[in-house]
């Protein structure tokens, strides 16, 4: 039987998480979880750096017409991330005042078959 990429049955996506993922964790960053859900909203991916928790929203664009893939991350979607990292804190009885965390937005363009551009932005 031939070799299929796993990659490939995923939705673009769970794809697009999938490849950020892996990228982090090849940073150093070690996963919490993924796909927090709650009414408020959902968490792509939480991890760890060291001593702080990362919430990871990911963007992916298989085109560049209307802008890169980081550029999708406008305020409205910050406040309803946001939202939900207070939602996870809360479920999992985290002070946020004193649990060190940052959002961090992972940016995936597809600039052709098989290269994409990724794009990391962390803040505070």
């Amino acid at each position: 039987m031939p070799w299929t990429n796993p990659l490939r049955s995923l939705s673009k996506g769970a794809q697009g998480e999938a490849r950020a993922l892996t990228y982090l964790q090849q940073q150093g960053l070690a996963l919490v979880t993924q796909n927090y859900r709650c009414r408020s909203g959902e968490i792509d991916i939480i991890m760890r750096d060291g001593q702080e928790l990362v919430f990871v929203e990911v963007k992916f664009r298989s085109g560049q017409q209307f802008g890169s893939a980081v550029e999708f991350f406008h305020p409205h979607k910050r406040r309803k991330f946001e939202s939900a990292i207070q939602h996870y804190m809360l479920d999992n009885q985290l002070n946020p005042s004193l649990i060190a965390h940052r959002i961090d937005i992972v940016g995936i363009d597809v600039l052709s078959n098989n290269h994409d551009k990724i794009s990391w932005l962390k803040y505070v």
